[in-house]
């Protein structure tokens, strides 16, 4: 059954336009044009030839290549040609107007998208009503509307009709008041057998401080460019969503149950994570990887290593150019359909997509960097929420970390609002020569390493440690940073026991 959502106009402009100048497929970054546009088999063949003869090298297209073309697909050239397929795309060679391409290809993507949620079955006459031929003003409004919209806009508007829809139904339109009181009992009773803990994070004391990754928290983890932020988030990702990794004392060890984990990247490719990931998983220094040159049992370890990824619950999403609409749509989708729990999005930043977005929801009103980035942090708080996962996400630092004596969220890059929304914060910094000497009483006892790194925890919801630094012994190869001891910011030694979080009752080995 075909759709009611069809511009044929639409379709033919676009297709003219693009069997014309072949090359307007080379814009992906603009255009992305793709089955799903053509619901009549005859318009997929015909914008199929022109797609697939242009991927092969087509630089100038003709009727006689398409028809070259469709003679190994017999089925296809039998339905090309019943419609007398040659003489309608020289018609819409002559016709097609290519001035006027932008606007066309955005009706025909207008009604791609009205088509998907029709098929879903919901019922989008409110924003276009094809079978009213009696409205003449309806008609013309909606018309005027689908022109001067964008897709995002359209999507927005049918989405805010559900989450209404769901606000008034599943939600409830208006809260009460709760008595101090109400529910208090079973609250204590659950946290006895429950206790405010999430699954463990890598590394000794780091759950003793953090209560390790709760579900429905946003935690915050900035460095300065080289200190590890990425490395420290690519190991708890793997240690989440991986059961099993490789000590250095007793060989590989489980650690717990393989969560579903998605993993966001902003700036490294896939193998790029890959290549950190698997350092970690096998203690192998990812230089030895990369150069494909190992020592002793290291190559069986990094084999090992790909074979818990590929069996492990751990999803990678490339975001290099992000909106904050693409940052939501990315983790909806795989709590949809891999039951993503936790999520690791490196790092908070603008972008030219971010901006765009912002300042088309503002009207063209152009909003601070400060602002655009304490919004982006609000909406992972809201995620939090909203699908009750874990996120962890990073920042960069402004200039004065250098020289600063209290490392808090005034060091963080663009906007120390970021900080208001989230449930911990801590960043890492480099030790410096004068740490050392404060230190020099502690060292002095041997029962630790010199630190190489110093994780300064500076906010900590729910948590009793904050305003202390964690002193580590940090091996970026491996993307391994480990807390040995914690201090309060004025160098004197905090006692902290190593909590431990055990998610399974198997035993370590």
């Amino acid at each position: 059954m075909s759709s009611k959502f069809v511009d044929t106009t639409s379709i033919m402009q676009v297709i003219g336009c693009v069997f014309n100048t072949p090359q307007l497929l080379d814009y992906t970054d603009k255009y992305i044009i793709t089955d799903e546009d053509f619901p009549d088999k005859f318009h997929k063949i015909a914008f199929g030839a022109i797609y697939k003869l242009h991927e092969l090298g087509a630089e100038k297209i003709s009727v006689n290549n398409v028809l070259d073309f469709l003679d190994s697909r017999p089925k296809s050239k039998e339905i090309f040609v019943k419609q007398k397929g040659e003489e309608w795309l020289m018609k819409i060679a002559e016709t097609a107007n290519s001035s006027s391409f932008d606007y066309y290809y955005n009706r025909l993507k207008k009604m791609t998208l009205l088509r998907a949620y029709d098929n879903f079955g919901l019922d989008v006459s409110f924003i276009y009503d094809p079978d009213n031929i009696l409205d003449v003003k309806k008609k013309q409004m909606q018309e005027d509307y689908l022109d001067n919209t964008t897709l995002e806009q359209i999507a927005d508007r049918i989405d805010g009709k559900m989450e209404d829809i769901r606000s008034q139904y599943v939600n409830g339109s208006f809260g009460e008041a709760s008595q101090a009181g109400e529910g208090i009992f079973e609250l204590i009773a659950d946290l006895e057998k429950h206790p405010e803990v999430g699954v463990p994070l890598y590394g000794p004391l780091i759950n003793t401080v953090t209560r390790g990754a709760r579900l429905k928290k946003f935690y915050l983890r900035s460095a300065a460019t080289g200190i590890g932020k990425t490395r420290s988030m690519i190991a708890d990702a793997c240690y989440i969503g991986c059961n099993r990794i490789y000590d250095e004392m007793f060989g590989w060890i489980k650690n717990g149950t393989a969560e579903p984990t998605l993993y966001i990247t902003t700036e490294q490719e896939l193998g790029e994570v890959q290549t950190m990931m698997l350092a970690f998983l096998s203690n192998v220094n990812e230089e030895h990887i990369l150069n494909g040159k190992y020592e002793g049992d290291e190559r069986e370890r990094v084999l090992e290593a790909a074979r818990i990824l590929a069996e492990s619950p751990i999803y990678i999403e490339e975001l290099p150019d992000f909106s904050l609409q693409d940052v939501e749509d990315k983790i909806r989708k795989n709590i949809r359909d891999y039951d993503i729990k936790y999520v690791f999005h490196d790092y908070i930043h603008t972008s030219l997509k971010i901006l765009e977005e912002i300042t088309r929801k503002s009207g063209g009103v152009k909003l601070r960097e400060d602002t655009i980035l304490f919004m982006l942090s609000i909406r992972l708080k809201d995620l939090c929420n909203k699908y009750g996962i874990f996120i962890m996400s990073a920042t960069q630092l402004n200039g004065n970390y250098t020289d600063a004596d209290t490392p808090d969220q005034n060091l963080l890059r663009g906007a120390k609002a970021i900080a208001d929304k989230i449930d911990y914060g801590a960043i890492l910094l480099g030790v410096k020569d004068n740490d050392i000497q404060a230190l020099e009483n502690i060292l002095a006892t041997n029962a630790f390493d010199k630190p190489n790194i110093k994780m300064s925890v500076y906010k900590n919801r729910r948590g009793r440690y904050k305003g202390i630094y964690l002193w580590c012994k940090a091996d970026l190869g491996c993307c391994r940073i480990k807390p040995m001891f914690a201090t309060t910011y004025d160098y004197e030694i905090l006692s902290i026991d190593d909590m431990k979080i055990i998610t399974e009752e198997e035993g370590a080995f």
